[in-house]
């Protein structure tokens, strides 16, 4: 069965497409812990990151990279915060999280509760970035 993740990626479920290409996806997490919460995921199901290839591992590190600065640009922080916990979804994925300070990374605080207008909006900031 695939996972949820995989669903969005193959348009079986809507999300809020930040970038794409061949092998790696990144859209707003719905559950964000900060405004403009991403992340990114390889294309092909892998249940964790440290499965990828060296190769592909690198891959997925450069396409975040140009996700996180477009989000940089659009969103209001200080930096990028990076997290990978690898136990939400057997998908591996990349958080990327503009922060002001460490706590802004914080999975345990209340999240952020957007309208789908703030997340279209977030959506349309960090897209006209790249």
């Amino acid at each position: 069965m695939a996972t949820i993740f995989s669903r969005i990626i193959n348009g079986e479920i809507p999300c809020y497409k930040i970038a794409e290409n061949d092998k790696f996806f990144a859209f707003l997490d719905i559950n964000p812990v900060s405004k403009g919460h991403t992340l990114v995921v390889p294309k092909k199901e892998v249940n964790y990151i440290f499965t990828l290839g060296d190769e592909e591992l690198g891959e997925m590190m450069v396409f975040a990279k140009k996700v996180a600065a477009a989000i940089e640009k659009a969103m209001p922080c200080k930096r990028i915060g990076v997290a990978v916990i690898g136990l939400e979804v057997p998908h591996a994925h990349i958080h990327l999280i503009p922060i002001v300070e460490e706590g802004d990374m914080d999975f345990k605080k209340e999240h952020v509760h957007l309208t789908n207008d703030e997340f279209l909006d977030i959506q349309k900031r960090i897209v006209e970035q790249f």
